[in-house]
């Protein structure tokens, strides 16, 4: 036997009244993702899907701390190349050595870091040919 409420007695709770207000101003017709399918069913299980898909709209990237240092190293030769001082090149090139060394001698979990710290001079040395090659280029000689 079903139950009958008596009409005219709403049992509709305080957040079901919300929801069906909210519904009705239209605040849900443009949520991100609504009206697009669930992802395919073949696709397993992943117990990190929202947080992997928050990183990816906020274009945040967690790789392991070798590659990251690896990927720092190329930041940090590039600007110092483009440094606009040799006290600048020496201090940068000087600064991501340390880095190498200390991940060289206490390597953390993940691939091997695969690299060794910069040497400065040469790094000078190539600085100063670029800086030569500017100046040459911007004098019309």
């Amino acid at each position: 036997m079903t139950e009958r409420k008596p009409p005219g007695v709403s049992f509709e709770s305080f957040v079901d009244k919300q929801i069906r207000d909210a519904q009705a101003r239209g605040e849900f017709a443009a949520l991100p993702g609504a009206g697009k399918p669930l992802a395919a069913p073949d696709t397993p299980y992943d117990e990190l899907w929202w947080i992997k898909g928050k990183m990816h709209r906020e274009g945040l990237a967690v790789l392991p701390p070798t590659l990251a240092l690896r990927k720092e190293a190329e930041d940090a030769l590039a600007t110092a190349l483009s440094a606009p001082a040799e006290r600048l090149v020496r201090k940068i090139v000087t600064e991501i050595n340390t880095k190498i060394r200390d991940m060289m001698f206490r390597p953390p979990p993940g691939p091997p870091l695969g690299m060794k710290p910069y040497d400065v001079e040469e790094v000078v040395r190539q600085w100063r040919e670029r800086r030569e090659g500017t100046d040459a280029a911007g004098t019309g000689t």
